[in-house]
């Protein structure tokens, strides 16, 4: 039963008073039901005190049973111990006799090995000495492995001298093959029937020598088989550029003549391959010294004619040694030219392969069996398609500057680095699309008298032309941009260098040569390769961008004493010699004089800003008006610091120059004129006063003569040139400088 309330239980069991008469037999049934239970009990606590018992009975017995068991596994690893110790004593006198048996074995093999060697060794040398040259390839086989067996044995003095004896048989071999191939080619082989075929036997005897001994030999063929051509085009009549078809007709006609003779060599050898190589590069080299010789530049057809057969017999090669490489489209426009009955190209022939190629492009198979196309279609004047996309390849081809956050984080943004190698590339592109520009308008000519009436207004040209005349324009401005950047490091050299602290002054600075470098490196390449018109345009450009970037760049250094702004002034003077040598660098003086005159007036400038830092503090206004009538306050302000000036000091003076500029006493330049380089020369123009009184009439004589004194007496102190000032200035009745003596 479940637990429940006794209770509730008795209540259950007698519900009614009637019902308590069961109660007796219930008594009598519990009690007996108690009694059963005690005596299960007990029986229970009996059978477990008998187990217990017999537990530890067992316990017992498993125990010493356990204990037996290692005393028997110790006495079996005992014996077990005692039968490896017989055994090894068994096996020990059975070891020494296999290794003697291997020893002995080993050593009747070596000895074997050596007595084949010395056997192979011998009937190689008379094989050599006879010119067995089949036998002495299988030889040199069979002793080459021999000797890889005794590697080990290199330090023992019989193996020693077998392999310098072989080495010495070796060179014997090859002095004979090298002797016997030298024949051939001479006639001898036509004397000597068994020539080719002992030529063709020496062929393995060099596969089985070095790798090296083939390449020497196949360098030696090739050299002396192109000594005849080295010679026939390099003399005076043959060396020419309109010539150049000659050339690949001559390794053509020779690879066809040798054929048959040249079979001797193996197929793996690739003597013709290698020889077309060693064609190519000499003649590469011969070219290009022909290019640069010439004196004049060369005709374009003929440029155009050397260069198509070049490509024509670039192909050939392709196709003879490279396994039939070229594409589809390749041997499909050889076959429309072939078509015109002759290798040059009319431009109908011209016209009908772009269409072709134009069509299958835009999908246009329909019209493309149908044979013509309307000339009205979009797409039919091909040309110009064709011309423009080759300028935007050309605009492609020039450097591009830095973009991006990177760029503009690091400070180069915009900035285009140029090598020799892209500086080149740029006059080439110049060149191309100057010559593009021109003969667009020729090709409009010719297509106008090919073309009906009808459609001669449609042809027009000028939009290409345009597109060339932009990439002129694009490529020059890159290539000033170029030399810009290069000089990036020479400025920030400038401005670095410890103007303040400078003790005397010397020969001009480090950055000076680096600017100098720098120009010498490139100017002469880009002479030689630019016409005049488009050398004259880079010229100006790069004038307008140099002089002034080194006027702004002397604001940007830091404190100038007096022996610096001497040096500064003297490396000035050193940049302006340089800049105007730039028209003889490039060896085109033709614009000269405009450019020079444009550097000359931009680097005075600069000039005259150190002369101004070189005048005394109380005149400093004067002569920074005198000299730079155009300059502005915040760059008198930043001059005065250059001096050295401090806040306080400088106030009074831009107070007096402010005065100027306001129109009471600000000079007004009545003759123009530019300060020329040479420092003792003197400009006398004279300078109004916006007032009209006497006293304010002044001359820019004194001011200049005094400017230029301070540039020419670099090598003299300071205080001398003051007191060469302050005695000018004391013959002046008036003026600026008077009020230097005014007590």
């Amino acid at each position: 039963m479940e637990k429940q309330n006794t209770l509730d239980y008795i209540n259950q069991m007698f519900p009614t008073e009637a019902s308590l008469s069961g109660v007796e037999p219930l008594m009598q049934k519990i009690h007996s039901e108690i009694r059963r239970v005690d005596a299960e009990i007990l029986t229970a606590v009996r059978q477990q005190s008998n187990s217990g018992t017999k537990a530890r009975e067992d316990l017992a017995a498993a125990t010493s049973a356990v204990q037996e068991l290692m005393n028997k596994i110790r006495e079996i690893k005992t014996k077990a111990e005692q039968s490896e110790t017989m055994v090894q004593e068994i096996c020990r006198d059975i070891k020494k006799l296999d290794f003697a048996k291997k020893h002995i074995t080993t050593t009747i093999t070596a000895l074997h090995r050596l007595t084949m060697l010395v056997s192979a060794v011998e009937q190689l040398q008379v094989m050599a000495s006879k010119r067995h040259y089949k036998e002495a390839a299988a030889q040199l086989e069979a002793v080459n492995q021999l000797c890889s067996h005794f590697e080990a044995y290199r330090d023992i003095p019989k193996i020693t001298e077998l392999r310098e004896k072989f080495k010495s048989i070796k060179q014997v071999l090859k002095s004979h093959v090298f002797s016997d191939f030298s024949s051939l080619g001479t006639g001898k082989e036509t004397e000597e029937s068994n020539l080719l075929q002992q030529l063709s036997d020496a062929s393995l005897v060099v596969d089985a020598l070095e790798p090296s001994v083939r390449e020497e030999l196949v360098k030696i063929f090739c050299n002396r088989e192109l000594t005849s051509y080295q010679q026939i085009f390099e003399g005076a009549e043959l060396a020419k550029l309109d010539k150049t078809e000659r050339r690949y007709a001559w390794i053509k006609r020779r690879l066809r003549t040798n054929e048959e003779i040249w079979k001797i060599f193996p197929r793996s050898w690739h003597v013709d391959y290698l020889l077309c190589i060693q064609f190519c590069k000499l003649t590469r080299s011969q070219l290009v010294e022909i290019l640069v010789s010439m004196k004049e530049k060369p005709d374009v057809a003929t440029l155009l004619t050397a260069l198509q057969r070049t490509l024509e017999f670039e192909e050939e090669l392709a196709e003879k040694f490279g396994g039939g490489t070229r594409s589809k489209d390749a041997v499909d426009d050889n076959e429309e030219t072939e078509m015109s009955g002759n290798k040059s190209q009319t431009v109908s022939d011209i016209r009908k392969k772009y269409e072709k190629k134009l069509a299958a492009h835009d999908g246009s198979q329909h019209e493309e069996l149908h044979g013509e196309k309307d000339a009205s279609v979009p797409g039919a004047g091909v040309f110009q398609k064709v011309l423009k996309a080759y300028a935007t390849k050309l605009f492609a081809r020039l450097p591009k500057g830095g973009t991006g956050i990177v760029a503009a984080a690091t400070g180069i943004e915009g900035q285009i680095k140029t090598s020799d190698k892209d500086e080149r590339v740029i006059c080439y592109i110049v060149n191309t699309a100057e010559y593009c520009h021109k003969t667009c308008g020729e090709l409009a000519d010719n297509v106008s008298k090919l073309i009906d009436a009808q459609f001669v207004d449609g042809v027009d040209m000028s939009e290409v032309q345009d597109e060339f005349s932009a990439v002129i324009t694009k490529s020059l401005i890159t290539l000033v941009h170029g030399i810009e950047t290069k000089f990036d490091s020479e400025m920030a050299a400038m401005s670095r260098v410890p103007w303040s602290t400078l003790e005397s002054v010397g020969d001009q600075s480090d950055y000076v040569n680096g600017i100098n470098l720098i120009l010498t490196s490139s100017i002469p390449v880009l002479g030689s390769l630019l016409s005049p018109i488009y050398f004259q345009f880079f010229l100006d450009k790069l004038a307008s961008s140099l002089g002034p970037r080194f006027y702004h760049n002397i604001f940007k250094c830091k404190q100038l004493s007096e022996t610096g702004a001497q040096q500064m002034l003297l490396d000035t003077q050193a940049v302006k010699t340089i800049l105007l040598e730039i028209p003889s660098l490039g060896k085109q003086t033709a614009g000269a004089a405009s450019y020079s005159k444009f550097v000359s007036r931009e680097m005075s400038k600069a000039e005259a800003l150190l002369k101004v830092i070189l005048s005394p503090i109380d005149s400093v206004a004067d002569t920074y008006c005198a000299l730079l009538p155009e300059g502005t306050l915040t760059e008198f302000q930043r001059l005065l610091e250059l001096k050295g000036l401090k806040k306080a000091d400088q106030q009074s003076i831009l107070d007096d120059f402010n005065k100027r500029g306001s129109g009471i006493s600000q000079p007004t330049i009545m003759a123009s004129s530019v300060v020329t380089s040479t420092p003792n020369t003197s400009i006398a123009p004279t300078i109004t006063n916006a007032a009209s009184s006497p006293g304010a009439i002044i001359s820019r004589e004194d001011v200049l003569t005094r400017a230029a004194a301070l540039g020419r007496g670099a090598a003299t102190t300071g205080f001398k040139r003051f007191l060469a000032l302050t005695e000018a200035a004391k013959d002046r009745k008036d003026g600026p400088f008077r009020k230097l003596f005014n007590g």
